[in-house]
């Protein structure tokens, strides 16, 4: 009887080391998202091409709703001690998480106890150094990242006789008046996230401080500039624009998303990331170029400001170190210029690294689609400065839709364009006290 069992006990054994990788448990890696629409089905893509790259780990991605839902649903999932271990936040909430202390891992940590080597070099400039500390180190991994965009209908703009593309705010206007002259579109111009296009976009373009300390960057006590000139000439210039029949406001944040693909109306500001919609939806010619500018404050537009979002590492109790090298890996298969490339070319969201954007252009993939580079040359075509490299406020998304509150208002006649801003500089600044508050060491 002891020797049946020894011998069946051996047989067991060998079956369990001869068993094919396939059939060996895999790790699970829980990862929460909030891209919705053509862009969630091409995350749900991306991570099915990582799974079946190696037979060790299965990440398992689920769509949690809009970037703030998918945010405060990590944090709360957190606290209650089931969190995500990758979770997707949009670049606004950079300096919430970077105060979230030990719910986060950073990823350089990661990768150093994973023993994998990703160079943060290998990512262009602009994303790396919005989602890097102060020693140039990787906090939160490049994901999906974007910059503002003109998106126009050159079916409409043809039809109103407007020759080329406008390139300046004043361009824009005249186009604007003719086609609603002519009745070329049934909206002439709208946009989508109001703040992001028309304040943080705007005030680099135009190497305007938007906040103190290189925009939030040089430390917690920024304070808000939005009462400059600028920023009151700018939100006056949307509102004639508006008072003329001109502009259309959607909303706040994507609810202006479908107005452009539906051919309603024909200008639109939006990110660049709204290419695989727009090849989906749209039944007219249409182009992407860099965003306008205005001409009588610079001769040549500065570069813009990346929107979209990383990947942050969520700490759990119970978290083995098997599970934090299933995130480690799948960050090093995203990086991978080919894979890189791929993203950049089914999303419009530009290529997080050099070697993705050269292996495009090599391949002719921008001669064959005029525009698609247009995020790229604005996010490269000049130096960046203290005012263009991004922003690190305490409860960014909160200063945002207090912006939004006070356009609103003004764009209902309730306030002047001074008036607004002053009231959102207030506002605004009251949300960076507490922040500082309650995150000052």
């Amino acid at each position: 009887m002891h020797r049946r069992t020894l011998l069946a006990g051996a047989v067991l054994a060998l079956a369990v080391t001869a068993a094919p990788a396939s059939a060996q448990q895999r790790t699970e890696i829980q990862f929460w998202y909030a891209l919705g629409g053509a862009l969630g089905e091409i995350v749900q893509e991306q991570v099915k091409r990582f799974n079946e790259s190696q037979t060790r780990y299965t990440v398992t991605a689920t769509y949690k709703g809009s970037y703030v839902e998918t945010m405060t649903g990590a944090i709360a999932a957190w606290r209650a001690g089931n969190p995500p271990h990758i979770v997707q936040v949009f670049e606004v909430g950079t300096a919430t998480m970077m105060a979230a202390g030990p719910a986060i891992k950073p990823v350089h940590q990661l990768l150093a106890e994973a023993g994998i080597t990703l160079d943060p070099k290998q990512y262009l400039g602009g994303v790396r150094g919005y989602y890097s500390d102060t020693e140039g180190r990787l906090v939160s991994m490049p994901h999906n990242s974007s910059s503002a965009v003109m998106w126009v209908n050159l079916d409409a703009l043809e039809k109103a006789g407007v020759q080329g593309v406008p390139r300046t705010w004043r361009e824009v206007r005249a186009a604007a008046e003719k086609i609603k002259a002519t009745g070329a579109a049934p909206c002439a111009v709208t946009t989508a996230w109001p703040t992001w296009v028309m304040f943080e976009q705007q005030s680099a373009i135009h190497n305007v401080a938007m906040a103190s300390k290189a925009n939030g960057f040089g430390g917690l006590d920024t304070e808000l500039q939005l009462t400059q000139p600028f920023f009151i000439k700018h939100v006056q210039f949307l509102l004639d624009l508006q008072r003329d029949g001109l502009f259309k406001y959607a909303g706040r944040d994507s609810a202006g998303d479908a107005l452009f693909p539906s051919g309603e109306c024909a200008i639109s500001f939006n990110s660049s990331a709204g290419r695989a919609r727009i090849e989906r939806e749209a039944k007219f010619r249409w182009a992407s170029v860099p965003l306008p500018y205005h001409d009588d404050v610079v001769q040549s537009p500065g570069i813009g400001v990346i929107g979209g979002a990383s990947l942050w590492v969520l700490t759990a109790r119970n978290r083995t170190a098997e599970e934090y090298r299933g995130v480690a890996e799948f960050f090093r298969f995203i990086s991978r210029p080919e894979q890189d490339q791929w993203w950049h070319q089914m999303t419009g969201y530009v290529p997080i690294t050099l070697a993705g954007y050269e292996k495009a252009k090599a391949e002719g993939y921008y001669e064959k689609n005029p525009g698609a580079d247009a995020a790229i040359i604005q996010l490269s075509r000049a130096e960046p400065t203290p005012n263009s490299s991004g922003f690190r406020l305490g409860g960014f998304v909160e200063i945002r839709n207090i912006i939004q509150e006070e356009l609103e208002k003004a764009f209902q006649g309730q306030q002047t364009a001074q008036q607004a801003m002053e009231a959102a500089n207030r506002r605004g600044n009251a949300v960076l006290r507490a922040f500082e508050r309650a995150n000052r060491s």
